[in-house]
């Protein structure tokens, strides 16, 4: 086992689980992540192999199926996969943030309906905020349900859904004005509803397109799709807690979920460039001896082990916050900005000491070039956390004078 990233208090569950999974992405993922990346193919055997080790259904309770593990062991989880191939932690993390919802928000005929199917892995999650012409401003959103009988109609478009084209369940935020009066804030008129589609692309369902893949710089293999609403009619017992206006508060839950998952990546990418980096200046000789007896290489190893170190402890302090059940969006913000910024300078710290062979294709350090960024923009832009993080400081050193 590794010297860095070490998590202190694990249970031996806990540690039973991440050296299964360690085992997993040495063996099944690392070996074939790079030739599928390249072919943007989806990993469907990895995706197979998931589910037999249970991992679908890691945070949904026993009474629905699942392990019952905490946030903690998923991003602990996460950290171990995406170290491997990060596409791959992106197909199970959107499923999380939509189980996740239901098990807080739904009734219990959807947790019912649900959650069972999900924790077995027959039913795959994706969830959709964002527009095209939205981007972070999630009050700006366009697209809209209107009440029909026991039915709502939905019109508008989505976009950049992860596991659009794969998920049978879509967590989608709409806005829906009815009972609100004239003026009533952006965010308490959205409402979350539950999709259930067809996999594939095209009409997978009468009302519901899903075009095709978007081509991407990284993040490749799983698939980032639009989603087309036209006249979309979903019954009444679909809105997410069965009332609507909740969707705002429901979505941000979730993605407070989903912003530790996004730190945990950051931390896989960052261990897996920093052990592509160590590797190759022990390996690599110039001048008489191997890179790394240069005082210049060292350098950039001990900050690169130290970002690797800083980022996970900030994001297992984030994830036990949400476990406690106490409000974490201050130290999330944190651990999703420090990782994601650290991830980016670890990889291309790596990607200096690798020189010119970087540049290759045939190196792995390539792929993790291409993948870093997408950190930055995941779950919220650097910019959008900082905002975030303020607003919450402000809070916490309120001056009283």
């Amino acid at each position: 086992m590794a010297r860095l990233a070490q998590t202190a208090g694990l249970t031996d569950v806990q540690r039973e689980i991440l050296s299964t999974v360690r085992d997993f992405v040495d063996k099944e993922i690392i070996p074939v992540a790079t030739e599928l990346e390249h072919r943007d193919e989806y990993p469907q055997q990895i995706v197979d192999g998931l589910r037999e080790l249970g991992l679908f259904g890691l945070m949904i309770p026993e009474e629905y199926g699942g392990l019952g593990e905490s946030l903690l062991t998923y991003a602990l989880c996460v950290e171990e996969i995406a170290r491997g191939w990060m596409s791959v932690s992106g197909i199970i993390n959107t499923h999380f943030i939509v189980a996740y919802m239901l098990k807080q928000h739904g009734t219990r005929e959807q947790r019912d309906h649900f959650l069972p199917r999900m924790a077995a892995g027959d039913v795959r999650g994706a969830f959709s905020m964002s527009e095209p012409a939205l981007g972070s401003d999630v009050s700006a959103i366009a697209s809209r349900a209107v009440q029909d009988g026991g039915e709502y109609v939905l019109n508008g478009q989505k976009m950049w859904l992860t596991n659009g084209g794969t998920s049978s369940l879509v967590a989608v935020l709409v806005r829906s004005d009815e009972g609100h009066p004239e003026g009533t804030a952006p965010h308490k008129s959205m409402t979350t509803f539950l999709v259930e589609k067809e996999p594939g692309f095209g009409e997978v369902r009468p009302g519901l397109t899903i075009p095709g893949k978007i081509d991407k710089m990284g993040y490749k293999g799983v698939d980032t799709t639009e989603l087309i609403m036209d006249d979309l009619r979903i019954p009444a017992n679909r809105v997410l807690g069965g009332a609507t206006g909740r969707g705002f508060y429901q979505m941000m839950d979730g993605v407070e979920v989903g912003r530790v998952n996004v730190a945990a990546r950051g931390c896989g990418v960052a261990q897996r460039a920093f052990e592509l980096g160590v590797r190759y200046a022990q390996q690599r000789h110039t001048f008489g001896r191997a890179i790394a007896e240069h005082q210049a290489i060292q350098f950039k190893l001990a900050e690169m082990a130290t970002k690797v170190e800083a980022a996970h402890a900030m994001m297992v302090n984030a994830a036990r916050k949400k476990d406690s059940g106490e409000r974490n969006d201050l130290e999330a913000g944190m651990a999703k900005y420090l990782a994601s910024e650290y991830c980016k300078e670890v990889v291309e710290d790596a990607f200096r000491i690798h020189g010119g062979y970087g540049f290759s294709k045939e190196y792995e350090i390539e792929r993790l070039y291409r993948e870093a960024p997408m950190l930055l923009i995941g779950e919220g832009t650097a910019e959008i956390q900082k905002m975030i993080i303020g607003r919450r400081l402000l809070e916490e050193y309120r001056f009283q004078g």
